[in-house]
């Protein structure tokens, strides 16, 4: 049975991957209307898409990220709006800094939790709905993200359009500064090889194979090919294994080892606007 595939799945494809508007419907169609599918499929042509991130979530807003006094846990928020006329009011930034404000001062550690401390009195979510009302826009908490470790640093790029906390193992100012900023620059997805799940090394190698033997290579010859596209993959995603970037000639875990033999990252988190 063929499937309809609509104007706005085409849209949605484009604005996650990047791809032409004929190549987006060719793979919905050929994917029976699975997203994923069709993305996987797009990739299989050997077209270069755009990563699929879970921070592409917001379109406006302003993000702030904190961490406690102590550096031992740490928030990232956003509070998302409609349009940029918003986000870069000061009334509206102010009014995201007091919502981070009241989850760091009241150990949050999830949206529904945030929603529910008070401010002066009232409500989170009234708030917002308040805003809302003033505004005539859309208002919520569209991402919430936190990190405890030994010590936490955080890091807000881009005129509150990007959000960032790093974990480590040891107090360390100036390397956590410098490891949140390539998160941002970068956007891992994950500390390192053996952060990424399964299913993403499985669809990452399979997707790997379709490409080498679709440039005709011997069947034979695929799999160690195709290994080394896995391995170049894992280079470029997860965090530790990613060229440093103020020196290029060093990865991130050579530069940890620099400050201290024993720092390690534990957990990161990066929220963008998209």
């Amino acid at each position: 049975m063929s499937v309809t595939i609509t104007a706005a799945e085409i849209n949605k494809l484009r604005q996650a991957t990047g791809a032409g508007m004929m190549d987006c419907r060719k793979a919905l169609t050929e994917s029976n209307g699975d997203f994923e599918a069709a993305i996987d499929w797009l990739r299989k042509q050997g077209q270069k898409v755009a990563a699929k991130r879970s921070d592409r979530e917001a379109k406006e807003g302003v993000i702030i990220a904190q961490t406690t006094a102590d550096k031992k846990t740490g928030i990232v928020l956003c509070v998302s709006c409609e349009t940029d006329f918003v986000s870069k009011n000061a009334d509206f930034i102010a009014f995201t800094q007091s919502i981070a404000d009241a989850a760091i001062a009241n150990n949050v550690k999830s949206v529904e939790e945030l929603n529910e401390v008070a401010i002066n009195g009232s409500k989170v979510t009234d708030m917002i709905n308040d805003k809302l009302a003033a505004i005539g826009e859309k208002i919520a908490i569209s991402r919430f993200e936190r990190v405890e470790a030994p010590y936490v640093a955080s890091y807000i790029h881009g005129a509150y359009r990007m959000g960032v906390l790093v974990g480590l193992t040891a107090e360390a100012e100036n390397a956590g500064k410098d490891v949140a900023m390539q998160i941002a620059a970068m956007n891992p997805l994950a500390v390192d090889e053996s952060s990424i799940p399964a299913d993403v090394i499985e669809r990452e190698k399979n997707i790997a194979i379709e490409v080498v033997k679709a440039e005709g290579k011997p069947a034979e010859m695929a799999e160690k090919i195709a290994m080394g596209k896995l391995n170049k993959f894992f280079k470029e995603n997860t965090l530790l294994a990613q060229a440093f970037v103020k020196d290029n000639n060093q990865s991130v875990g050579d530069y940890l080892k620099t400050v201290a033999p024993d720092l390690k990252v534990t957990a990161f988190k990066r929220v963008a606007l998209g």
